[in-house]
C-alpha cells in the first residue's frame, strides 16, 4: 500500500485522455476523451469502478459532441480559389 491507503495497482490509472483537451460548450464533454471537466479533475482520485463506469459511457458521449470543422489550410484555400476561378472562365 502507498501512504495514502491505495494500492500500487489502484494508483496505476489508465486515462482515456488523447491530448485533445478542449471542452464542447454545448455538451460539456471534452472533444478528445468525452469526460467532463469535473471528471477530468477528479480522475486520479476516483475508484477503479467509477473510472470503468465513466469509460463505458464515453463512446456514446463522443457521438453527441459537435466536432468543430478543421480550419481550412492555405493550400486547400488556394486550390479552392483556383477551381472557382476556372469555373468562372
Amino acid at each position: 500500500m502507498k501512504g495514502n491507503g491505495r494500492s500500487a495497482n489502484e494508483m496505476n490509472i489508465e486515462s482515456p485522455c488523447i491530448l485533445v483537451c478542449s471542452i464542447d460548450a454545448k455538451t460539456g464533454y471534452c472533444f478528445g476523451c468525452g469526460r467532463t471537466m469535473d471528471e477530468i479533475g477528479a480522475w486520479t482520485m476516483m475508484s477503479p469502478e467509477r473510472r470503468r463506469e465513466i469509460a463505458a459511457a464515453l463512446p456514446a458521449r463522443l457521438e453527441t459532441v459537435e466536432r468543430k470543422p478543421r480550419r481550412e489550410t492555405r493550400r486547400a484555400r488556394m486550390a479552392r480559389e483556383r477551381l472557382a476561378q476556372g469555373n468562372d472562365a
